[in-house]
């Protein structure tokens, strides 16, 4: 009987866990989209009934409820347990009393970094014996050097391009025996030698992962080709040329993340009324009046309704193109009854508020901070989702829309390309609206061309929205997610993973 391939996934976030791989599965620790993604990963391999163990940080202020009620929300309740443990906490003091996944602190970052990969270094792997090892973002960058040196196949997934770097006398002073494997990380400068690189040339956490790793892979694959082409002058010229290697080499992929299954209208808990492709145009005016007497907007369940669901983050975001065009939106469909809610944090918060109460707008603009339920309720009563990111490792809003019949209005870049199509209603094809040039015009272009859409003849309007969502719930789910790891898995090891 063939014995099937044990992976051990390295992650030092995850939302929520399959409730049957052991009593580690009340424990939650989420930033931010990574997070989702190995828990959706995580949960979706186990119910394939796959081999799969994961390592976390044992935060334990977050796990035991000290911590925010975001966190709080994400805990879930202990069931039955299996007898293997399959969820493998890393101890360390580092971990106690951290209220968030990343302190904000860079030095305090990296010590719980270090701490981590000991942990799952000296620990966890010698413990699990895994066929594989999929480790995640720069926190677990330094693994795959390790896995390489001892031939264990490694996958390293980038989310976020975020790195940090060290010493070799720094990270040994953590308890990692970086002698064994250092000809496999990063370096800043070309080493001669371990004794002359041990105390001031600098380890990169991302670039060693990338490097070392067999095979690697983005969150989508448009998002890795930019990086490839150098089209991103963020991205650390040392990153984009390893990364660039890799990709040549035939070990670079990308592989688009998918939203939570909670992500579903007809089942979502956390809106006024749940609706399916069927009766979606009556249930969208009900969501619409609720919405609108909760955030206090005119009550007009006609009206187009456009939603803002990311963090306020001018560099990345785009926020400060509808902060530019907002008033101008606003005035050029004024006699439509358009409607703007924005639902998320950050800096840009303000200047929301400031346009708002300047122009007198408060009946047609509502800016809120975070909030998961109204997020929710935003999704069942908006008409477009607005996503106008001058880069996009994946994004998930724009596949959540769609599914909830509000369609996605995005700049054509990285993770949005690869999920919007330009819709066209007259071949039945495409999900949403796309822009070319990243500024208020382009912007002001998409918004006017969903306008169009919107003052469609109701019966075609209801007709594209219902094979819209139809066709997103199809297209954006964790199995078509899982299915890709799985086939790079088994391209590492060069035999089935599902036995």
């Amino acid at each position: 009987m063939s014995v099937k391939p044990r992976i051990l996934i390295v992650t030092p976030e995850a939302t929520y866990l399959p409730e049957d791989m052991g009593p580690g599965t009340n424990y939650s620790a989420k930033c931010g989209g990574l997070a989702d993604v190995s828990a959706a990963l995580i949960s979706a391999l186990f119910d394939l009934r796959c081999d799969v163990h994961v390592a976390l940080p044992d935060y334990k202020s977050i796990y035991n409820g000290y911590s925010t009620l975001k966190h709080n929300r994400e805990l879930a309740k202990i069931r039955n347990r299996l007898d293997e443990e399959r969820i493998h906490l890393a101890a360390d003091r580092a971990f106690l009393y951290m209220e968030s996944v990343y302190s904000g602190y860079s030095d305090k970052d990296l010590k719980v970094s270090l701490a981590f990969q000991r942990e799952v270094i000296n620990n966890i792997i010698p413990r699990v014996e895994p066929d594989i090892i999929h480790c995640n973002d720069w926190m677990t960058g330094l693994i795959p050097a390790m896995a390489r040196q001892y031939e264990i196949p490694c996958l390293f997934t980038i989310h976020n391009i975020h790195t940090m770097t060290s010493t070799l006398a720094e990270i040994e002073d953590r308890g990692i025996d970086a002698a064994s494997f250092w000809q496999w990380l990063f370096f800043k400068q070309p080493p001669h030698s371990y004794e002359e690189s041990w105390s001031t040339n600098r380890v990169d956490f991302l670039a060693s992962g990338i490097f070392s790793a067999h095979y690697v892979n983005t969150v989508s694959p448009t998002f890795l080709k930019e990086i490839v082409e150098n089209r991103h002058p963020f991205v650390p010229s040392d990153l984009q040329t390893e990364l660039a290697h890799k990709y040549e080499a035939g070990c670079a992929t990308g592989i688009l993340n998918a939203p939570e299954p909670e992500f579903n209208p007809a089942v979502d808990h956390m809106i006024r009324h749940n609706f399916g492709p069927k009766n979606h145009r009556a249930m969208k005016r009900e969501n619409k009046a609720f919405l609108q007497k909760t955030v206090d907007l005119e009550l007009n369940p006609e009206a187009p309704l456009f939603f803002w669901p990311s963090r306020l983050d001018p560099v990345q975001k785009g926020c400060q193109l509808l902060a530019g065009s907002m008033y101008d939106m606003i005035s050029r469909h004024w006699d439509s009854g358009i409607q703007i809610i924005s639902v998320a944090d950050g800096q840009y918060q303000k200047h929301f508020h400031d346009i708002v109460r300047f122009h007198g707008l408060g009946k047609r603009i509502s800016v809120w901070g975070f909030n998961e339920n109204l997020s929710h309720q935003a999704f069942a009563a908006s008409d477009f989702v607005l996503m106008p990111s001058s880069f996009e490792p994946c994004g998930l809003p724009q596949m959540i829309g769609p599914i909830y019949g509000s369609l996605p209005i995005v700049f054509d870049t990285g993770g949005l390309h690869d999920t919007v199509r330009s819709l066209k209603a007259e071949n039945d094809s495409g999900n949403g609206f796309l822009f070319n040039v990243h500024d208020l015009s382009g912007l002001n272009w998409a918004v006017d061309r969903a306008m169009d859409f919107f003052a469609l003849d109701p019966d075609e309007k209801e007709r594209q929205i219902k094979r819209i969502m139809i066709e997103s719930v199809l297209e954006f789910n964790h199995s078509r997610c899982a299915e890709g790891y799985i086939n790079l898995y088994e391209k590492m090891l060069k035999r089935p993973f599902l036995v």
